[in-house]
């Protein structure tokens, strides 16, 4: 489970492509992604939004593989790092640091695979400030309201119930993870 939400972070928070994009190396990822909010969609239907950091760390929300949860996370400094050119993962619990293939397709698009795992993928488009996001979110119809016509309700036959409350939900603590040693 802790390595799947690690690999779902870190596809999540860090790339993008298509057949005809640019691969990036390691200096125009960092100056693409740094400090810039992004969304993105991943292959096996996990989605969310994230910002990297100079530093190597990342925060944001993730919904794994479809479900309703999201999940807040946070990584911490220097979890992603540059080896060899490419950019890799630090991340405990997990018995390897993976590297991405990072390919631009356009100004403000990139996606994200696994080093010699093409088919696992995030596809990454950026955001505008929290702000607008929350904007944008507030303004949408829910997905949850019904699309048909809907049809007006005679009050006069109308039987008022007493208020349901639903007991408050947890949030699930920030994971923190370790710091790499490894250069």
């Amino acid at each position: 489970m802790f390595a799947r939400f690690g690999f779902g972070i870190l596809l999540a928070v860090t790339a993008v492509s298509s057949a005809s994009a640019d691969w990036m190396n390691a200096d125009q990822a960092r100056k693409f992604v740094a400090n810039k909010l992004f969304s993105f969609n991943c292959f096996d239907g996990t989605r969310g939004v994230g910002r990297i950091f100079d530093d190597g760390s990342a925060v944001g929300s993730v919904q794994f593989g479809g479900s309703p949860q999201v999940r807040h996370m946070r990584l911490p400094s220097n979890t992603l790092q540059v080896r060899s050119g490419s950019v890799c993962a630090s991340i405990r619990g997990m018995p390897f640091d993976p590297c991405f293939n990072l390919n631009k397709v356009d100004e403000i698009s990139f996606r994200g695979s696994l080093s010699g795992l093409g088919f696992a993928y995030c596809d990454f488009r950026r955001q505008g400030n929290v702000r607008t996001l929350l904007t944008r979110a507030m303004s949408r119809p829910h997905a949850s309201r019904a699309s048909e016509p809907t049809q007006s309700a005679d009050a006069s036959r109308a039987e008022a119930a007493p208020a349901k409350t639903e007991p408050a939900t947890r949030s699930e603590p920030v994971v923190e993870l370790r710091k790499s040693t490894a250069e």
